[in-house]
């Protein structure tokens, strides 16, 4: 039999991510109960065999090369996978458990998956979770994640996205703002007033408007002389502080539209929605502390 992974030893392979999570070979080899030199020699033979340096040493500190962070992450995979084989095996995965990398973005983050870790934790206490909280595209494989919650879905055909659930929209300004202006009835009348407008990370641009009218709903381009990078809720502090208007998630607002710090602007074109979405990667395994999460909240999220 052609062995193509003769001489390669899975304890190298472990050996070489506790040493990238530990940044250091000498707390590695503590954690393995053996001594640093052992580590580096074991490491310095898997460099050698892959023909790449996977760490960059100085007196101070170990750090994983580019190379060295995608082999990590493939590696990991690898090991969570045998792990949880044997576990299924043995039977010994009764329960789900282990470490899962979440991204989630901001203000979705924050309003409607983090309420929910304390219920996910009580009925699952053996998963940790590694949240991320950012606007930022992510690279599954680079950055090592699980699961992401996105509202656009990159155009990559290795991802399988799972809606979670539509989100509606609203056109919101302060009462202070309007002192004094006539409030628009049409998008036409958005031209005559003060847009506030969040820019979209991954193009630069802003984000067009999205409005319904019966059963058609339209993208229209606003004016604006506001506009919010990177963080979402910009342009609702600047709403709520009467800068002007600007359209959000209802589920940003819906406090302040009941204490009357804000006011719903064209009800008449109200109905439209974002959806959001978990993405993960479609050539990985996935295992249970993974499938009961994804489970979990479609559940609580009500688009199963």
């Amino acid at each position: 039999m052609n062995r193509k992974f003769e001489g390669l030893h899975l304890s190298s392979i472990e050996l070489f991510c506790l040493v990238a999570d530990h940044s250091g070979f000498s707390p590695a080899a503590n954690h393995a109960g053996l001594t640093a030199a052992a580590v580096s020699r074991s490491i310095a033979r898997l460099e050698a065999r892959l023909g790449v340096r996977l760490f960059h040493r100085t007196t101070r500190q170990v750090r994983l090369t580019s190379a060295g962070e995608r082999y990590r992450a493939e590696c990991q995979r690898a090991l969570d996978v045998l792990a949880e084989a044997e576990r299924e095996v043995t039977g010994g995965q009764t329960q789900p458990s282990g470490k899962l990398r979440i991204s989630l973005p901001t203000s979705y983050g924050h309003y409607r998956i983090l309420p929910l870790i304390g219920q996910l934790r009580s009925r699952y206490p053996q998963i940790s979770l590694d949240l991320h909280l950012s606007n930022q595209n992510i690279d599954f494989v680079a950055d090592n994640f699980d699961l992401a919650v996105r509202a656009r879905i990159p155009p990559d055909s290795g991802l399988i996205a799972r809606k979670l659930e539509d989100t509606p929209l609203v056109i919101v300004a302060a009462p202070q703002y309007l002192q004094g202006r006539d409030a628009p009835t049409t998008p036409a009348d958005l031209h005559q007033h003060e847009c506030i407008q969040f820019v979209l990370p991954s193009s630069g641009l802003p984000v067009p408007w999205l409005l319904k009218h019966g059963k058609q709903t339209f993208e229209h381009i606003v004016p604006t002389g506001l506009q919010c990078h990177e963080d979402i809720l910009g342009p609702v502090t600047l709403a709520r502080n009467a800068a002007g208007i600007t359209q959000t998630y209802r589920f940003l607002v819906d406090d302040d539209l009941r204490a009357g710090r804000l006011v719903e602007l064209l009800p008449d074109y109200a109905g439209a929605s974002r959806p959001f979405s978990l993405i993960y990667s479609a050539n990985r395994h996935m295992p249970l502390r993974m499938r009961v999460v994804i489970d979990f909240l479609l559940e609580k999220l009500g688009a199963a």
